[in-house]
């Protein structure tokens, strides 16, 4: 997918340009920075002044051509903040709705494999009123893909849920991104959700790309103004399962940045994962710590060290070749004497596992002191 788009609308000013190669590309930014704009431009609900927006090698826009596809001729799929389903139709019917908008000619997923997917079986004779908001967004999720769409379109969908039942949908979200084969562009503006989600980032400040590229490396950065001093800021990882240690009920995961020990994970050898590193879990210290119950210590170079606001810094590490983030006190900053290139081992308290084989349930958050 590549974008290009320029445009004004009040006084607010869009002019953006990236490309992505498919996955799950995430458009973050606070308030006001241009994400439901842009998304109005992809979908085909606003046409631009001037861009060229294109799914491969179908344009979409090119206004310097006079090419604009219609929303209905897109062949996107959308899943709003709240799921919109029918409230007469039962599940199945809402599903069934979905399908009715696929081109016949058109492979992809079918009913059964859908209602597979998202593990919506059960829900299928109940009508929405009786849907929890994570089983409407399942729903909305499978309707748009029977559809069987280029693009899935997904605008903030679980800002209207709790902890609760974020925690029961993205699961499902995964699986889409790893099995479903469609690319998505995901809308959120939390670091947790494109953390765990998103294989490339783009970052949007006041109508402008702050930063875009693979997930992993923008969220390492420390110049990147919407991320700075985000509470779930850290460093993502691609990991693999390495061995089990039966004996201790431990699993071992082979990363760049080091091994990490985290309890047993029921998974083959060799299983994909991405690892996120919260900033405020890792410690450093000067020394290789003894007689803790940190299991992960990694040895570390000071790459860069940013002062926050008030108390506080963000130090980036550099693990082998492999980035982590550390939030520490500037008070801690001074006495340890860190400066780039200050040789310090990270001690990481927790770790959160994402399967990226397309696992329908939720891999723990493990706090690596115990």
């Amino acid at each position: 997918m590549s974008v290009e788009v320029t445009h004004r609308q009040g006084t607010f000013s869009l002019d953006v340009s990236f490309a992505a190669p498919g996955g799950v590309t995430a458009l973050f930014g606070r308030s006001g920075a241009g994400k439901t704009t842009l998304v109005g431009a992809i979908g085909g609900l606003l046409r631009p002044a001037r861009g060229r927006i294109a799914l491969g090698d179908r344009v979409l826009l090119d206004t310097e051509r006079g090419i604009f596809v219609p929303r209905h001729r897109r062949r996107i799929g959308t899943v709003f903040q709240e799921g919109r389903l029918f409230p007469h139709l039962s599940v199945r019917q809402n599903l069934l709705f979905g399908r009715w908008f696929a081109p016949r000619s058109e492979g992809g997923a079918g009913f059964d494999a859908v209602v597979d997917l998202l593990g919506i079986a059960p829900l299928l004779g109940r009508r929405p009123a009786g849907l929890s908001g994570g089983e409407k967004q399942r729903v909305a999720i499978g309707r748009a893909l029977l559809a069987k769409p280029r693009l899935l379109l997904m605008d903030e969908p679980l800002s209207a849920l709790d902890d609760a039942r974020k925690a029961e949908i993205l699961p499902y979200v995964e699986r889409l991104r790893d099995e479903a084969g469609v690319p998505i562009v995901y809308v959120s503006h939390s670091v947790a959700e494109v953390a765990r989600l998103a294989d490339t980032l783009v970052v949007l400040e006041g109508g402008r790309v702050a930063a875009a590229g693979p997930a992993g490396e923008i969220l390492s950065r420390l110049d990147v103004a919407p991320l700075a001093g985000a509470r779930e800021a850290g460093a993502v990882l691609d990991a693999r399962v390495a061995a089990q240690d039966e004996g201790f009920g431990l699993t071992i995961l082979h990363t760049r940045a080091g091994p990490l020990r985290v309890p047993r994970i029921d998974l083959p050898l060799g299983t994909a994962l991405r690892v996120q590193v919260p900033a405020r879990d890792v410690l450093l210290s000067l020394g290789a710590p003894v007689g803790t119950s940190a299991l992960n210590v990694l040895p570390a170079v000071v790459a860069e060290i940013r002062a926050r606001d008030g108390a506080g810094a963000e130090v980036r590490l550099d693990c082998g070749g492999a980035a982590l983030l550390a939030r520490i006190t500037r008070l801690s900053l001074s006495e340890m004497g860190l400066a780039p290139g200050s040789r310090v081992f990270a001690v990481v308290k927790s770790v959160a596992l994402d399967r990226r084989s397309g696992a329908a349930s939720r891999l723990p958050r493990y706090d690596g002191t115990t």
